[in-house]
């Protein structure tokens, strides 16, 4: 029985992209197409281990597949014009496989889609992975993920996205979008920006056979064959990049025997391929080939050719003049022509808010500084850099680079230090010190906080504020002064916000959304009931979100709709009424709003903000905040999202909503 289930789990992932990509060709929902295919993977596993494995068991999934899908149409009155068309192609012996995998790989990475989608979708669809699976390689929730991919595909319904090949011009445009999420999946698996691990091979090797297919699927387009050459040279260093405990080895020390030359060579095969196919012009991923074309051809670290790898990022630069490229750039540079070269780039980045909480801009800036033997200011660098990474392994890597340079320590309180001596004053509530805390914590991780708290200076905090606040609103950038000014008086430092103007704030408020929108954005299948309640509680009682989140089901009275919150009441009108019930599903003591997961035995709640039957505490105010404004970006014309707040509508509005409610 377990070797027929692994069996059948391997012919999945083999043909399901085939398979998906077929029945959507013929009922041209890909959701729809998805679930038959999954009719068809659970017949297998009820069938296949009484009757045994087919002969051709891809050929039984589709033929499977096909007639459960002729079967729902022919249930279906409306598409009965389709059953002679549907006959016919089941009866064929050939159907156009590569075209429908090409398309299903266009859909699923379709520009329509959030590029987090996009990624969940493809390894759904084209890579047969399972949501948790998914889950797992990024380091989410399955229910995350199962979200996602129900958002997906119900954006493309209701954009009702063609399962068609696009024509010459436009193809060029949407494989670029696949090409992108092929390469986020193989970066994801290459350097995992969290976890305990550096690397996840599953996913560099399942963004490599998608490449693989691509390239199969669309054997004229150069930019193709040039990503899975990129790929192939640098999964072929996978080897050579973690030391024995799994510590990153940098480029420059890795022991080259260890480097895969098969993958090399099948890399240096596909530039080749790419070069024969492509224009005068080069793309973006051929250019990264190229670069890592000349690492792979130098024997010896010492070999490499920095100047052609710097002159290749200036050509990258004026295709992609993006942050990150010009990052990379400066490495070369400071490789090429010395580490000035390469440290002059990179403080003119310093300002750009892409790169805010990137953690390589300060490890590479460390790196240069350190080469300029500047001891000090490299030492605050790896650890401002260690300070800003999510993966565990590059933060202890990065913690020891730091150890390793010498030089004095600083003298005086740190800047982690005094923040963290300035919010622990009894004097201040809570509410003070969460909204001091959000500014100095910006500024640790901007500035760092093992920096002297006696070396900061006004230039240097106004700087943290025109990249972190520069576009924020007036009330928000003043909160911050405010609190930068506070945090100044008590530490001597009366001139830290010198360089920070107070701006005017005008008072007008962002306009309520309407209850058409409302009850577009409650309608969503895929949305939790927990949220649905939030909002159209919000809503209907205008009353404050902290208000709200702080109610709890024994102070419930669902007959009168009403319930105290501190000293005032917040009353609800039948919309909230029938959604309550469910909500509560028979708690009767505890907070109404509860988290999705249980904490951890270091963050135990109060009694109060703790259900007792659940063991789940009360839903956060940030959290709250964070799912409305995801839920919410496609309304925004900034794809921003919005707060909560827009929830709440004037009282003019509200006052005529009630009395019709009542009557």
């Amino acid at each position: 029985m377990p070797d027929t289930h692994r069996t059948i789990d391997a012919v999945w992932k083999l043909e399901s992209a085939k398979i998906i990509a077929g029945l959507t060709r013929m009922v041209r929902d890909v959701g729809l197409a998805e679930e038959l295919a999954q009719d068809a993977l659970v017949a297998a596993l009820e069938q296949w281990p009484v009757s045994g494995i087919p002969d051709n068991p891809g050929a039984w999934l589709t033929t499977t597949a096909r007639r459960r899908a002729v079967d729902r149409i022919r249930r279906d009155r409306r598409l009965t014009h389709k059953q002679e068309q549907l006959a016919h192609e089941l009866e064929q012996q050939r159907e156009p496989e590569q075209d429908d995998v090409l398309r299903l790989m266009l859909i699923s990475c379709h520009p329509v889609l959030p590029t987090e989608a996009r990624a969940a979708l493809t390894l759904r669809l084209l890579g047969g992975l399972t949501a948790e699976e998914i889950a797992r390689a990024f380091l989410v929730t399955g229910a995350v993920i199962d979200r996602r991919i129900a958002a997906a595909k119900r954006t493309l319904a209701e954009r009702r996205v063609p399962f068609d090949l696009p024509g010459e011009a436009e193809l060029a445009e949407r494989l670029s979008s696949v090409l992108e999420v092929i390469y986020l999946i193989f970066n994801e698996g290459y350097s995992a920006t969290s976890g305990d691990d550096l690397m996840r091979p599953g996913l560099c090797l399942e963004a490599l056979r998608l490449g693989r297919l691509l390239a199969e699927l669309a054997p004229q387009e150069a930019e193709v064959h040039a990503l899975v050459a990129l790929m192939e040279i640098q999964a072929s260093r996978s080897a050579a990049r973690t030391g024995p405990s799994g510590e990153p080895v940098q480029l420059h020390e890795q022991h080259r025997g260890r480097w895969d030359q098969l993958l090399i060579r099948r890399g240096f095969t596909a530039m080749l391929r790419a070069r024969q196919v492509g224009g005068t012009s080069p793309g973006p991923y051929l250019l990264q080939a190229a670069i890592a074309v000349c690492h792979a051809q130098a024997a010896t670290a010492e070999d490499t050719d920095w100047a052609r790898i710097a002159g290749l990022y200036g050509a990258l630069a004026q295709l992609l003049p993006t942050p990150v490229v010009q990052l990379n750039r400066a490495v070369s540079l400071g490789m090429a022509y010395g580490p000035q070269a390469g440290l002059d780039l990179v403080d003119s980045l310093a300002a750009d808010p892409a790169l805010r909480d990137y953690h390589l801009l300060p490890s590479v800036r460390g790196d240069l500084l350190a080469r300029l033997d500047r001891h000090q200011e490299a030492r605050l660098e790896f650890h401002r850099a260690a300070a800003l990474t999510r993966n565990a392994a590059e933060r202890a890597f990065l913690e020891r680079r730091a150890d390793a340079v010498a030089g004095p320590d600083p003298a005086g309180p740190t800047l982690g230090e005094a923040a963290r001596d300035f919010l622990a004053r009894g004097e201040l509530d809570p509410a003070t010190v969460r909204s001091y805390g959000q500014t100095l914590r910006r500024l640790c991780l901007a500035l760092g906080d093992r920096r002297p708290s006696a070396s900061l200076t006004a230039d240097q905090v106004a700087g943290v504020f025109a990249t972190a606040w520069g576009g924020a609103a007036a009330r928000t950038w003043n909160r911050h002064r405010s609190a930068v000014r506070s945090f100044g008086s008590w530490a001597g430092l009366d001139d830290l916000a010198a360089g920070l103007e107070r701006r005017a704030e005008t008072g007008s408020r962002a306009p309520a959304l309407g209850p058409d929108q409302l009850d577009a954005l409650c309608g969503r299948p895929d949305l939790p009931l927990r949220e649905r309640t939030l909002w159209r509680l919000l809503y209907e009682s205008g009353a404050g979100v902290k208000a709200v989140l702080s109610l709890n089901v024994e102070d419930l009275d669902l007959a009168d709709r009403r319930a105290p919150a501190g000293r005032t009441w917040v009353s609800w009108r039948s919309g909230t009424a029938r959604l309550l019930p469910g909500l509560l599903a028979g708690r009767t003591r505890g907070p109404v709003f509860l988290s999705e997961r249980r904490p951890g035995p270091g963050r135990t709640p109060a009694p109060a903000d703790l259900c007792p039957q659940t063991g789940r505490r009360r839903l956060s105010y940030e959290r709250a905040e964070y799912l409305f404004k995801e839920a919410t970006r496609s309304l925004d014309p900034a794809a921003d999202g919005y707060t909560l707040g827009r929830l709440r509508p004037g009282r003019a509005e509200r006052v005529p909503q009630m009395l019709s409610d009542r009557a």
